[in-house]
């Protein structure tokens, strides 16, 4: 599943940088959210909750009422914050010199998209892919080994440019990820100062995103970025599914207490049936 090997990748940067790079993405309130453990994907449990998705009600609607995620469940679940400034700005139709600028990445004339390729390259991501036979664990420790040779391993001008490529795939492909192939440059001028970018509420605008990609089209059967998120939101509020272990209570964001578990019944029924 795309949305689990972006997850890999992208954790993958992370565990490479050096510890004052690491140290400035949990300033910003990301280290959370990275550190969380890696959950099994449940399909089944994505496609049977937006099949229960109204886009006119903009919310799940089962037989004793309608539900929502809220930005207390984004809290609790994510670790992003939900009460700062708000992630918001010009949208522009081209983006050209700012990523020239803060990412030293082309980008075509009259386009706002970074291509994917060239900035996992830009991270030392040169060969992304799996090896036939190979751990999770072997591919995420391979990849960070190889990825760790291309960063910057001091402060200086080269970290910050390493800082915002790595926030830049973060972003574009995991937290607001949609389901084209390349990363959009829309929250580039939130990464200019790179001192600012832990005051913003990042959490209201996954929610937001979230809502977005819920009903962005009908024919959709699973949600593109953090597919936790919905996952770990069904384990709190439909526990009669039984779809989570309750492995690691007391750990905090609350998707690190779940693992997802395997269950063969047919979802649609059991939502009848709650």
């Amino acid at each position: 599943m795309r949305a689990r090997v972006s997850s890999t990748l992208v954790l993958a940067v992370f565990l490479a940088f050096p510890r004052f790079q690491r140290e400035r993405v949990k300033e910003m309130v990301f280290g959370e959210f990275l550190g969380m453990d890696r959950m099994r994907v449940d399909p089944a449990l994505t496609q049977a909750l937006r099949s229960r998705w109204d886009t006119k009600a903009t919310a799940f609607v089962f037989p004793w009422g309608h539900m929502i995620p809220s930005l207390e469940d984004v809290s609790w679940i994510t670790g992003l914050k939900v009460y700062e400034r708000p992630v918001s700005g010009y949208t522009y139709p081209c983006y050209h010199e700012l990523p020239e600028r803060l990412l030293e990445l082309p980008v075509e004339r009259r386009s706002s998209l970074v291509p994917r390729v060239a900035l996992q390259k830009s991270l030392g991501l040169f060969d992304a892919g799996k090896n036939a036979g190979e751990s999770e664990d072997e591919y995420l420790e391979r990849l960070a080994r190889v990825i760790r040779r291309e960063l910057a391993s001091e402060p200086g001008p080269q970290a910050d440019l390493d800082l915002r490529c790595f926030l830049v795939l973060f972003l574009g492909r995991l937290l607001f990820a949609t389901r084209g192939d390349a990363v959009h440059c829309r929250f580039l001028p939130l990464l200019e100062d790179l001192g600012e970018v832990g005051g913003y509420a990042w959490g209201a605008a996954f929610l937001a995103h979230q809502f977005d990609s819920m009903g962005a089209s009908e024919r959709q059967t699973s949600t593109s970025g953090f597919y936790p998120f919905l996952q770990v939101w069904a384990y709190l509020h439909l526990p009669a599914l039984g779809r989570g272990d309750l492995t690691r209570p007391g750990l905090v964001p609350i998707a690190r207490r779940w693992d997802s578990c395997r269950d063969t019944r047919h979802l649609a029924d059991q939502l009848e049936r709650l």
